[in-house]
């Protein structure tokens, strides 16, 4: 028994030290750098830009990556003296961090390869029912520096749930967390940086640029939010040109010398270049050599890059502005630059090929690489001067964030944690978007779709020798949405301010006829009664309290002209009103008085309504007066439509009673309509129908006051209320009460009876005047108001004295 257990134990023992061996060599065979430790992360960096022979591939064998890029080597650097800060610290008591570094080289497919392979380093995940249960090694991935790189790494890690930390990939579409649920970034979106963008060219008023973006995903997501962003600052594209991501690709010369022959061409002086550094560099290049300068307005991927800063003539090629992100000073990094080595127990495949390419420095090197600069054997900080380290900043915060999630998981103390260090990944991403963490004394947290909002600082590259360094010259606050720019601080290539404009400015007096887009048009004056008092306006302002003429830039005072209290018209519109109200209640109380007489008996209740009815309308003759408003216009109508129908309605009724009486020579239709002579159905039916007519009147072609030069004197503003914009609504009032006074008519004169003759009359010239009130309507708009109230005045009276003075005579004269 004891020889079986031996050899049990022996096999056992060989299957452990082969699996460790093959572990070993998986790692060194795939990853740039490791490090061991109780929680691993990984790390994906572009450290080398280009995939050899990517053109001629015609196998899944492994990549070969060239191109050497200091920038995203400096990036993993950071990350990994944060990770030895942090575990030279008691900020995990009892935990050590280890990491895992692949190397994407700004390529796609292998930025997928390096996930997939840091997933499967103990198994396969594929092998497991679901992935809830799922232990990885890698509990959380920082990276890619390019949206291009994440989209498609985050896409893979929202299956698993394992997070994602990014420090520069800003495209809008990975703050979806639909599509994107375990992605996070330490920089705002591109939705902030194009706001950014299109306010920095608003606020110096370059309204006609050019655009070079990438041809991918990222560039593609830019642009379309930038052109967004631009039209609503009134900015214009003259074009738009793109680029591809790849640096191998065969026709990339050619492309960069048409673009730099759009941009030479072009009367656009402003270009915005949302590009790679490397595509950068070649554009300026060719501007160089053109001697043809410009002002470039950098995105956030080259805005800070410090070797475009040392590029041979770079201060040829003009003014540079652009926003960076989150930055900040790395206690204890630049000691670690000047002695790079990899930490005990750990293996960085970069360092060893970073001093290598170092020791080996040549003007070929040079050529090949136009990157390295300053060749120096014996140089240790040529890093710090060719990197700038604030910009690598992001990654720092973005390794303490998760520290900080891993922290509150384990719910670690000042000495202890007392969680198992292999949880699931997916626990992490609860916490990261509900905490807000510290790093150097600075407060962070992740917004609801995983972003940080803490905006963006405006830089501008300026002149330092036959360099240029970038200096801050103002701010993007995306809580106000609002660009503050440091004037006094800003220094113009050539000391001249720029201007890109499709077309001059209109000076003040004269307003922008625009042509075929917003930003190209030509200069009209201003009409008279209109001023324009700032340039580039899109239309003349009329003058609101004064007069103007042509071309004018201010207005002089003017009166205003409304139907005053104290104006003559007014003093006869007030009296004749008085006079009709105290009518009405004379004849009120006449008719109370004698209600029980025959001629008032029957028609007792009809006369109240028909008084109450005009002494609305007499009512609506005061609203006519003195300064209109909103409100007292409609009530100008309402009052005399409702009023006024209200009466109609009343002698309707009786003029129908009339005609049914007249039929007696014809019983049966004599009998079919009595059955529609309800009176007081009748009344209230004509009336509501005229009341449904304002309401639709006033719900879809209001009235307004509008405020018009008047034609008799040009110094005077007429205050008038409309009749609303198609006058629909006035037309359709008065058109039902003349359809109403025309039945009264009819019916009165079928009904030939005697006391029909004053409806007769009395619909009749009611009908008189407002066919009289027509030509006057259209002919004298500034004088409608007068001859409404005219009309209306003439109206009350013919039907108070037509149907209310017979019967006061024939009372008076018979009792």
């Amino acid at each position: 028994m004891a020889p079986s257990v031996s050899h049990l134990y022996l096999y056992v023992l060989g299957i452990v030290m082969l699996g460790s061996v093959v572990r070993c060599d998986f790692i060194e065979s795939h990853f740039g750098a490791y490090m061991p430790g109780d929680i691993v992360l990984g790390i994906v960096e572009s450290v080398h830009s280009k995939v050899q022979d990517l053109e001629n591939r015609t196998s899944p064998g492994l990549y070969t990556c060239t191109d050497f890029d200091q920038i995203p080597f400096v990036t993993s650097l950071v990350a990994i003296h944060t990770i030895e800060e942090i575990n030279n610290s008691s900020f995990l008591p009892g935990i050590k961090l280890g990491y895992l570094i692949c190397d994407a080289c700004v390529y796609g497919t292998k930025a997928l390869d390096c996930v997939e392979r840091m997933l499967a380093v103990n198994e396969p995940p594929t092998r497991l029912p679901d992935y809830s249960n799922f232990t990885s090694p890698i509990k959380a991935i920082l990276g890619e520096r390019y949206s291009e790189l994440s989209i498609p790494i985050a896409k893979l890690l929202s299956l698993y749930m394992i997070p994602q930390i990014s420090c520069t990939s800003t495209a809008p579409a990975l703050s979806d967390k639909l599509r994107y649920a375990s992605f996070f970034r330490v920089v705002p979106s591109d939705l902030y940086q194009t706001k950014a963008l299109a306010k920095l060219m608003r606020h110096f008023s370059w309204n006609w640029v050019g655009v070079v973006t990438l041809d991918d995903e990222y560039g593609r997501a830019v642009l379309e939010n930038f052109v967004q962003d631009a039209q609503k600052e009134h900015v214009c594209l003259h074009y738009q040109k793109v680029l591809p991501n790849y640096l191998g690709s065969a026709d990339i010369e050619e492309r960069i010398i048409n673009i730099a022959d759009q941009i030479e061409s072009s009367n656009a002086t402003v270009v915005l270049l949302i590009l790679r550094p490397e595509l950068v560099q070649m554009i300026f290049q060719e501007m160089i050599i053109r001697n043809v300068s410009r002002v470039w307005i950098a995105s956030d991927a080259w805005s800070t890059t410090r070797f475009l800063m040392k590029m041979k003539d770079i201060n040829k090629v003009g003014d540079i502005f652009g926003f960076t992100f989150i930055t900040g000073d790395i206690p204890g990094f630049e000691d670690y630059m000047r002695n790079i080595r990899p930490s005990p127990g750990a293996r960085n495949d970069f360092i060893t090929e970073y001093k290598q390419m170092r020791s080996n420095c040549t003007q070929t090197l040079q050529t090949q690489n136009p990157s390295l600069l300053y060749c120096n054997n014996t140089d240790d900080s040529f890093l710090l001067r060719t990197v700038d380290l604030t910009e690598a900043y992001g990654q720092r915060v973005a390794v303490y964030a998760i520290a900080h999630a891993i922290k509150k998981l384990l719910k670690c103390d000042d000495t202890f944690c007392s969680e198992d260090t292999n949880f699931m990944p997916w626990k992490l991403i609860s916490i990261l978007r509900n905490m807000k963490f510290t790093v150097d004394n600075q407060t962070y947290f992740f917004n609801k779709n995983g972003d940080f909002e803490n905006g963006y600082d405006l830089i501008m590259w300026k002149k330092d020798g036959d360099e240029k360094i970038r200096d801050v010259v103002g701010k993007y606050l995306i809580s106000t949405d609002s660009v503050s720019v440091y004037e006094q601080k800003i220094s113009w290539f050539n000391n001249t301010v720029h201007e890109s404009r499709c077309s001059k400015r209109c000076p003040a007096g004269t307003h922008k006829n625009i042509l075929n887009i917003t930003c190209c048009y030509t200069c009209s004056s201003c009409a008279a009664g209109e001023y324009s008092d700032q340039a580039d306006q899109p239309t003349c302002t009329k003058c609101l309290n004064g007069t103007s003429p042509a071309g004018a830039t201010e207005c002089v005072e003017w009166t205003v002209g409304i139907l005053e209290w104290s104006a003559p018209h007014s003093i006869v519109v007030l009296i004749a009103t008085a006079i009709g109200i105290i009518l009405l209640l004379a004849s009120i109380i006449f008719f109370i008085k004698y209600r029980q007489h025959r001629i008032v008996r029957e028609l007792f209740i009809f006369l109240c309504i028909m008084h109450v009815g005009l002494a609305v309308s007499f009512g609506s003759v005061i609203a006519f007066l003195g300064n209109p408003s909103h409100h007292q216009c409609m009530l100008q109508q309402a009052m005399y439509g409702l009023g006024f129908t209200l009466t109609v309605a009343c002698i309707l009724v009786k003029a129908f009673g009339s005609f049914i009486a007249y039929l007696s020579y014809n019983p049966n239709r004599q009998l079919y309509l009595s059955r529609f002579n309800r009176a007081f159905v009748n009344i209230a039916i004509i009336t509501a129908v005229q009341a449904i007519i304002f309401l639709f009147w006033f719900i879809f072609d209001p009235v307004f006051v509008n405020k018009t030069q008047s034609k008799d004197n040009p110094v005077v503003m007429d205050y008038l209320c409309t009749y609303g914009s198609k006058i629909a609504g006035f037309a359709m009032m008065h058109i039902y009460i003349a359809a109403l006074a025309v039945l009264c008519f009819v019916f009165a004169f079928k009904g030939r009876a005697n006391e029909n003759e004053p409806i007769v009359f009395s619909m009749l010239f009611h009908l008189f005047v407002w066919l009289c009130f027509v030509p006057f309507f259209f002919l004298m708009e500034n004088k409608r108001h007068i001859f409404q109230l005219s009309a209306i005045m003439l109206s009350n009276y013919t039907v108070m004295f037509c149907h209310f003075s017979p019967k006061w005579f024939r009372i008076i004269f018979r009792n």
